[in-house]
């Protein structure tokens, strides 16, 4: 399908004001089975006829307040007939699917969330932007939808047994990148996705398709508006704000949609136990301008540039822990400070050439480059003790005696520089209606001039401690130590490589009556050859191939699909994957495999009168040549070696309808179960092996106040695999985070709820949405942990892991209208 008609399928705005008083309007996208757009279908009442134009768009005016019958006629198609009832002024959305095969009938029903044959999920705007959650955008949503995450401040996801690596990103079907040396979720700022400029939302939990790139986990695929009117909007509140417009010129053939965003988080970095000397800053501007020329021709440019500061100084942090009978607090006093900086600019252009319904063709070009600066020197002196729990004590509360006493230095000098060229062409062709072929080839240029300085350096009680590599007995006190004085952690490299890609895909889809139902199949194949050069590295090729298949079956005369799912889904390494803990680039590192399987069912009910989906996947993924690492809050550091094969297994199932009238909520539910196997030692938890997951989105309003709406997240996961320290084996570490429960709450009166019936010329018929919103985030204020700190005692040999806990509950409030 062209990008171009994509941009018009899921059109989710009012149109013009109707002219009488006493009508309404129906208005939609028409599309094929393979949700292509169709011209040139004659929509129609007993009174009003229309026609779609070439993006498959139609108005129809329909009289309001009385049932009303559109057809959709087409010589190629059969007739979708649908009954109507609207209201005086009321615009309704309908896309309706005609098919070759079979006629369409039904009641409308409109779903926020709408799953398709291929498993794809598709996401309404609409749902993300009200969503209440500290990083507002799509990320979040995810977590409702199959996704796991349990750091409050990270815009980052792992899916089904695999890390934040794994996961593809698309926007306009340009691929999209994040910075490299991230290691805190506070440092993150903004996600590249802009939320005011969505259109439309896809999200691949597993088994994808082979038109999507070389990743072991999951596919986020953004397609942006393309405007048909002019149109902004405004959102504000305690964390920043963001300002977006939209417009298209009188002759139609340019148009351009773009934002700008800022993000302050001092909201919840004081909320947290670490008292700092901090007010992180975040801002970009994306713009998306479209030029279509003739029916057959349309440009596009998509631009990003993004600048996050991130300066830190840590003062003191107070951390209680243990248990009722034996409490213990961790005091540590810092001094010193970090700054990093990341830079990242974007620019990506995408031309369409359609010379006729059946065959499209698409070049894209893009190229993203990023300068990222992580520098700092902080010095943490820690004091591990216990504390009186004797409840009227005069010291209840205060520590009375410390267990440990030391300190740790820590220093960063890293720079990186990464340019990131792409040039791909792609292609569609239907045949007979029936068949589709869809195929493309990509070439990847990655240019990564790296240098790594750090170190840490612990003392404990006095005494310098070595790190566990070094076997030389140490006696401190009673015998003076006469070995070398080395930190403890000591990671010195400069890496200048060069990586080139050339990938492509050949991908067959066909649709066709099985005895009592629909059988939709597709079928197709990736290839992805890489080399890895550069300065004191001997330049090494691999080629890997990657079958996958989908098949679906839809029931006749029920809402009921079965799907089946299976491929093989290789991820070639990027630079990171190269990258080892002590920073040294090993180009034989293998693409890592993964062999999925997945079935799935949807099933449509109605239940108290009112439209209910549920949707189950059962899967299975067993990985080979496995690139090992530790995860440290959000920074993943590979071993590099291949040394692991791992399997994933599980379940999700969700359940959305309106739980309330008029409203739509989600409940899903998952459990997962992932294991590695270092170099035949026995299976172990991986870092993302999170068993049980409960996630709910609810809607509400007040009966008697139906301005005031009521959206709830609620996220449930049981615990992580703490991890470990620095250098530690992961078979001896083998502990868990405590369970990750958050309830974020936003409260929101809509100012503009009923503009239908407000006169002509009322200021709030200027906005499409008007609402101020008060949001609660972690209601509940639970303790959540990230991540452990790890504190060595050099009398007692022993390690104790504090956990990092993070935000508490924090108030905001939010202004958002609409245009």
């Amino acid at each position: 399908m062209s990008i171009h008609k994509l941009l018009y399928s899921l059109l989710f705005t009012f149109v013009a004001t109707v002219t009488f008083a006493q009508t309404g309007k129906i208005t939609g996208v028409v599309l094929d089975e393979n949700n292509k757009p169709i011209e040139g279908v004659n929509v129609s009442t007993l009174s009003t006829s229309v026609t779609t134009d070439a993006y498959g768009f139609y108005v129809i005016e329909v009289p309001a307040q009385q049932k009303v019958t559109v057809n959709f006629k087409h010589v190629a198609f059969k007739m979708v007939t649908q009954n109507f009832e609207v209201q005086s002024q009321e615009v309704l959305e309908f896309n309706p699917v005609m098919d070759s095969e079979y006629e369409q009938l039904g009641q409308v029903v409109i779903s926020g969330v709408r799953p398709r044959a291929t498993g794809v999920i598709t996401v309404t705007p609409e749902v993300v932007r009200k969503i209440p959650g500290l990083n507002g955008g799509v990320e979040n949503i995810l977590k409702i939808l199959g996704a796991n995450g349990n750091s409050d401040m990270s815009t980052q996801y792992s899916v089904r047994g695999g890390n934040y690596d794994e996961n593809l990103v698309y926007v306009n079907e340009v691929e999209i990148y994040r910075p490299f040396l991230i290691r805190s979720g506070q440092q993150e700022g903004l996600s590249f996705v802009n939320s005011d400029l969505i259109q439309k939302i896809d999200f691949y939990a597993g088994g994808f398709e082979a038109k999507y790139g070389d990743k072991m986990s999951s596919v986020l695929d953004i397609t942006y508006e393309k405007p048909k009117e002019f149109g902004a909007s405004l959102d504000a509140s305690f964390l920043g704000g963001a300002l977006s417009a939209k417009g298209i010129s009188k002759d139609k053939k340019w148009s351009a949609i773009g934002g700008i965003r800022y993000r302050d988080n001092s909201l919840l970095v004081n909320s947290q136990e670490t008292q700092t000397n901090y007010r992180p800053r975040y801002m970009d501007g994306q713009l998306n301008v479209n030029f279509m020329p003739s029916e057959k021709w349309n440009h596009s440019l998509l631009g990003n540039v993004s600048l996050n500061r991130y300066n830190y100084q840590p003062l003191t942090r107070q951390t209680n822990f243990g248990t009722l009978d034996e409490p213990i607090a961790l005091q540590i006093f810092y001094e010193g400070q970090e700054d990093d900086r990341y830079q990242t600019l974007f620019g990506a252009y995408k031309t369409t050439f359609k010379p006729n319904d059946n065959n499209n063709y698409r070049f894209i070009a893009s190229a993203y480059h990023t300068q990222e600066q992580e520098y700092f020197d902080i010095d943490a002196s820690y004091f591990l003790g216990e504390v009186d729990a004797n409840i009227g004590s005069e010291t209840f509360g205060n520590v009375t005696f410390n267990r440990a006493i030391g300190s740790q230095l820590n220093h960063a000098r890293n720079n990186l520089d990464a340019l990131i060229f792409n040039a791909e062409i792609k292609g569609s062709n239907n045949q007979t209606g029936k068949h589709r072929f869809d195929w493309g080839v990509k070439y990847t240029h990655e240019n990564i001039r790296d240098r790594i300085v750090e170190w840490e350096v612990i003392d404990s009680a006095g005494f310098s401690l070595n790190p566990p590599v070094i076997d030389i007995p140490v006696d401190q006190p009673y015998q003076p130590y006469i070995g070398p004085l080395v930190p403890y952690q000591n990671v010195r490299a400069t890496n200048f490589v060069d990586i080139n890609r050339f990938s492509g895909y050949a991908q067959w889809n066909t649709r066709t009556r099985l005895r009592r139902g629909t059988l939709i199949a597709t079928a197709g194949v990736r290839a992805h050859n890489w080399t890895v050069s550069g300065q004191n590295i001997a330049s090494k090729s691999q080629t890997v191939f990657s079958p996958r298949v989908q098949l679906a079956y839809k029931v006749d005369g029920k809402d009921l699909l079965y799907r089946f799912s299976t491929g093989f889904y290789y991820q070639p390494p990027f630079y990171r994957e190269l990258r080892d803990q002590f920073g040294v680039v090993n180009p034989n590192v293998k693409a890592q495999q993964s062999f999925h399987v997945v079935l799935g069912n949807e099933y449509g009910f109605k239940m108290w009168e009112r439209p209910f989906r549920l949707v189950s996947e059962l899967y299975y993924k067993d990985m080979q040549d496995v690139n090992t690492y530790t995860l440290e809050n959000v920074r993943i550091r590979y071993r590099a070696n291949n040394d692991a094969v791992a399997y994933a297994y599980g379940l999700d199932v969700r359940l959305n309808g309106e739980f309330v009238k008029g409203t739509e909520s989600w409940f899903t539910f998952g459990y997962m179960k992932t294991e590695e196997n270092q170099n035949n030692r026995g299976y172990i938890a991986r870092p993302t092996d999170q068993r049980l997951k409960f996630g709910i989105l609810f809607q509400d309003y007040m009966p008697n106040i139906p301005n005031l709406k009521l959206y709830m997240n609620i996220v449930y996961n049981t615990g992580l695999p703490g991890g470990s320290p620095s250098y530690a084996d992961a078979y001896t570490y083998q502990s868990r985070l405590r369970d990750y429960r958050r309830a974020d709450v936003g409260f929101f009166y809509v100012f503009t709820e009923k503009n239908a019936q407000r006169p002509n010329g009322h200021w709030l018929k200027k906005f499409k949405d008007l609402s101020l919103g008060f949001e609660i985030y972690n209601m509940f204020n639970n303790q959540n942990a990230i991540t452990n700190t790890w504190v060595r005692d050099a009398y007692t040999k022993n390690q104790y892991g504090i956990p990092n806990y993070m935000t508490t509950r924090v108030f905001n409030l939010r202004l958002t209208a609409r245009l």
